[in-house]
């Protein structure tokens, strides 16, 4: 069953619509100017701002499309996180505005001071920030793969290095071997990344592993801990790292707004560490984050009952997706996370396409696992249309049909 739905069947009554209200015009005279627009390509958006015909097309399109790509929370910002975000948005023209004290209640909220906290444009900004502060042509990154890929393309980027190890076959990161690594290179080491829960496989790594690397490793090596995805676990051998900052240790704890408050086009995030650290990486942060993204992120931190909602939603629509998947014969990988992996037995790509072509979105190849395919947690109607699609898809493939 095809399950693609089409804003395009509704749009032009509801653009009109919009139209009529937002330019105070009588009917006559601004159906005739919607008209006229249409003729020139021109749509018009709700609030009456115009949109070329070209781009509308664009919009139909993705609004369509089932989004289980990129680990959003489907839901966006909170009630009160958009009311603060449009009340913001008196200080569109300004620099120096009010940013209703946001590093500040990030440091509150940690339990750190204020100079342990450094702002950035989404957790992606203080990734890079990190290698730009300690990595060189000559200077290497320790981690895994697969991992969130972005931090390994940073360093390439900049002339560094990296030295990237094997998950184990049950896709945990070997903190042992890591370990090992680190000292027979550790001249060359810029920084040791961890992504905690990581980041396709959702698995985590222990407090005990966390606390092992610390203390096995030469005390003067970074270590970015990536925790973007820290409010879903639930896993009780799990232990955030705030401790190891606060304790003075050389720990950069990356995280963001872009997942559990659903601000990823908002683009905000921070980092926790120690206050020298924080001055080290200093010059190399652009401090570019907007006014409506700083109030949002202090209302969407003070209201946990959303917060809870969206956990509550994605624990429930992840197990329940897993087993359908596992009824079906298919291996999923148990996870920590607004998302999972499942195991096709095949090569993904041709099959992602599939997905594509029946207007649900998913997760992209993250070798060398290029027989698992990654899928976020969307609504209840969106990992409906998955389930169909999956069906459909390997129903097809196992029929011999030609192309899923």
């Amino acid at each position: 069953m095809n399950n693609r739905v089409s804003r395009r069947h509704f749009i032009g009554g509801a653009t009109a619509a919009a139209a009529l209200g937002t330019l105070g015009m009588t009917p006559g005279v601004a159906e005739a100017r919607v008209r006229r627009a249409a003729e020139r390509g021109i749509r018009y958006l709700p609030g009456g701002a115009p949109m070329h015909r070209a781009f509308q097309s664009q919009v139909d399109e993705y609004d369509a499309l089932a989004h289980l790509s990129s680990n959003e929370n489907p839901f966006g910002p909170s009630e009160k996180a958009l009311e603060a975000m449009t009340y913001a948005f008196k200080y569109s023209m300004r620099y120096g505005y009010p940013d209703n004290n946001v590093q500040q209640r990030i440091a509150d909220a940690h339990n750190v001071s204020r100079d342990h906290v450094l702002m950035g444009a989404g957790s992606g900004e203080i990734l890079d920030v990190v290698g730009l502060t300690w990595l060189a042509h000559d200077k290497k990154v320790i981690g895994v793969e697969p991992s969130y890929s972005s931090v390994y393309r940073h360093a390439t980027g900049i002339d560094a290095s990296t030295i990237l190890l094997p998950l184990e076959a049950d896709h945990r990161q070997n903190i042992e071997r890591m370990v090992d690594v680190t000292n027979r290179n550790a001249r060359d080491v810029g920084f040791v990344y961890l992504c905690n829960p990581n980041n396709p496989t959702g698995v985590t790594v222990t407090a005990e592993e966390i606390a092992y690397l610390l203390d096995n490793i030469p005390e003067d090596i970074p270590v970015l801990i990536d925790e973007a995805y820290h409010h879903f676990v639930e896993d009780p051998a799990y232990e955030e790292s705030l401790k190891y900052v606060r304790e003075g240790r050389r720990v950069v704890i990356a995280r963001t707004f872009s997942k559990i408050y659903g601000m990823a086009a908002m683009r905000i995030g921070f980092a926790i560490a120690p206050p020298d650290m924080i001055q080290e990486m200093q010059p190399y942060s652009t401090g570019s984050v907007n006014a409506l993204a700083r109030w949002g992120a202090v209302a969407s931190m003070e209201d946990q009952p959303a917060a809870d909602r969206m956990l509550a939603h994605n624990r429930r629509l992840r197990e329940q997706t897993i087993s359908d998947l596992e009824s079906l014969g298919y291996e999923c990988i148990r996870s920590q996370t607004n998302f999972f992996m499942v195991n096709l037995r095949q090569t993904v790509a041709p099959i992602r396409q599939a997905f594509r072509q029946r207007g649900v979105a998913v997760g992209r190849d993250f070798p060398p696992m290029l027989d698992h395919l990654r899928v976020s947690i969307g609504t209840e109607e969106e990992m409906g249309r998955f389930m169909n699609a999956f069906e459909d898809i390997m129903t097809n493939i196992s029929a011999g049909t030609g192309a899923p």
